[in-house]
């Protein structure tokens, strides 16, 4: 009856709706934790739940993660006194800002406006790591002449992205 009431529980009182068999799974991973934890006297690994359930490492981690309460984005997590930090700060990609967006976005515009030798000299030059010698022998033009065609699209590249 207790286990039918804890089932009944972890069904009801989940702010997310998770599948039966998932919520059974979880009901099993915390009852062999459990025993696991009173056996050993320590908290046992996911893989020790895993080997004791016969079930595959990911689906025991899924299970868990199933069965636990939500945190808001904006739930503090940390505080200093005065001011706090949230989950969002900590998780928030500096890295893919909407400036980011914006500037990669006005690099592809002034790629596209770049001829097909020049597009192949930067690609060689930048994305390849040759040197301008390497390019140039590549390409089947001199040194000088991938200096100046590296010099001129770069210009034109900057060019076209401040008139963006």
């Amino acid at each position: 009856m207790i286990a039918g009431e804890l089932r009944r529980f972890l069904r009801d009182h989940s702010a997310l709706r998770v599948s039966r068999s998932m919520r059974d799974t979880a009901y099993r991973v915390l009852q062999a934790k459990e025993k696991l934890t009173v056996r050993d006297g320590r908290e046992p690994s996911i893989e020790e739940i895993a080997k004791e359930l016969g079930l595959p490492r990911q689906e025991v981690v899924f299970a868990m993660d199933a069965v636990c309460e939500p945190v808001s984005l904006y739930e503090p997590v940390f505080n200093d006194g005065g001011e706090s930090s949230t989950v969002m700060d900590q998780i928030g990609d500096t890295r893919n800002t909407d400036e980011h967006w914006l500037e990669q976005i006005a690099l592809e515009e002034a790629m596209r406006r770049l001829t097909p030798r020049e597009k192949r000299i930067l690609a060689l030059r930048f994305y390849d790591g040759r040197t301008q010698m390497e390019v140039a022998r590549a390409v089947g033009i001199s040194q000088a002449q991938v200096s100046r065609l590296e010099k001129n699209a770069i210009s034109q590249i900057k060019k076209n992205i401040t008139a963006s």
